[in-house]
């Protein structure tokens, strides 16, 4: 049972992290690269109603968020799961795929952007968060 909570509790605080760092992007994005002329962005409707007039620059910080997002999460996850368990960090990337796929039924943003964003976004950025949370395992217990 221990155990099982020790996953479960690694799964969420790995979608805590993964969310803040996600959302922290978001929130920047717009004083790095400005929302176009004309773009409501406050609201879902807005965003909806505004994305035509997006550029490919746009894109840049969603996926960033979602990938960075999915990594620190799957870092996180993997760096506390029970016996270097890889299941923590894989549960993350899924359940932050799942919310691309969410992301990508609620919002028309283009193709090119939702097949990047689903392909490399999510899977493989908690392949590597898994990575580093295996290679800090080890640092630590070689006493590197």
């Amino acid at each position: 049972m221990a155990k099982f909570l020790r996953l479960l509790l690694s799964v969420l605080l790995g979608l805590v992290v993964g969310s803040a760092v996600n959302m922290g992007l978001v929130l920047i994005s717009g004083k790095v690269i400005p929302p176009p002329a004309g773009a409501d962005v406050a609201t879902m409707e807005g965003l909806k109603a505004s994305l035509h007039l997006f550029e490919a620059k746009h894109f840049v910080f969603p996926f960033l968020a979602h990938a960075l997002g999915t990594l620190a999460g799957a870092f996180v996850a993997g760096l506390l799961a029970p016996s270097r368990s890889v299941v923590p960090a894989y549960v993350v990337g899924g359940l932050f795929l799942l919310a691309g796929v969410a992301n990508v039924i609620m919002l028309p943003a283009p193709a090119w952007f939702s097949a990047v964003d689903l392909v490399v976004a999510y899977l493989p950025a908690a392949w590597l968060g898994q990575v580093l949370a295996t290679r800090t395992h080890r640092a630590r217990s070689s006493g590197a």
